[in-house]
């Protein structure tokens, strides 16, 4: 239970990652070549649909693809919180809202978020490893609600 709940990646293993990472490279690839209606949609739909994207089409694809990566790295570490909240508000800050930057500076931003936050939580308690879930969250929650007052201050 407290695996499925706080996640961990001590048990992840080779294989696992033969499985999901043609999943998630694949993904990656098919969200770039779709940078286009990703920024048209952040105007809506509407806006979206007036630029001559295909608005249903479009999101039933980026979403069937999205569960797709996410079920294919959750069935292996588990639940892990605030990194999907988290890095992409992170990088939106430091890159910009274009998706054609935005999304490689999130993946990498994600990667690099993940070892740091594995490495700590088997190094922050001697002879014991922490679910990794603890750890992102003793990050993310606080700079979650850093970005929920600036979103609140600005409105």
């Amino acid at each position: 239970m407290l695996f499925w709940l706080l996640g961990s990646l001590s048990g992840v293993r080779w294989p696992d990652v033969y499985l999901s990472v043609p999943i998630a490279l694949a993904g990656f690839l098919i969200c770039m070549a779709h940078v286009r209606a990703l920024d048209a949609f952040a105007f809506g739909t509407d806006a979206a649909a007036s630029l001559g994207i295909a608005v249903r089409r479009v999101q039933i694809l980026l979403f069937a693809l999205t569960a797709a990566m996410t079920a294919s790295v959750v069935s292996m570490v588990g639940s892990i919180g605030f990194v999907g909240l988290v890095i992409p508000h992170a990088a939106r800050f430091l890159v910009g809202p274009g998706h054609r930057r935005l999304l490689p500076a999130t993946a990498l931003g994600g990667a690099i978020y993940m070892v740091g936050a594995d490495i700590v939580s088997r190094i922050i308690i001697p002879q014991q490893v922490l679910p990794i879930g603890v750890v992102t969250a003793l990050f993310g929650a606080p700079a979650f609600a850093v970005i929920l007052y600036r979103v609140r201050r600005s409105a």
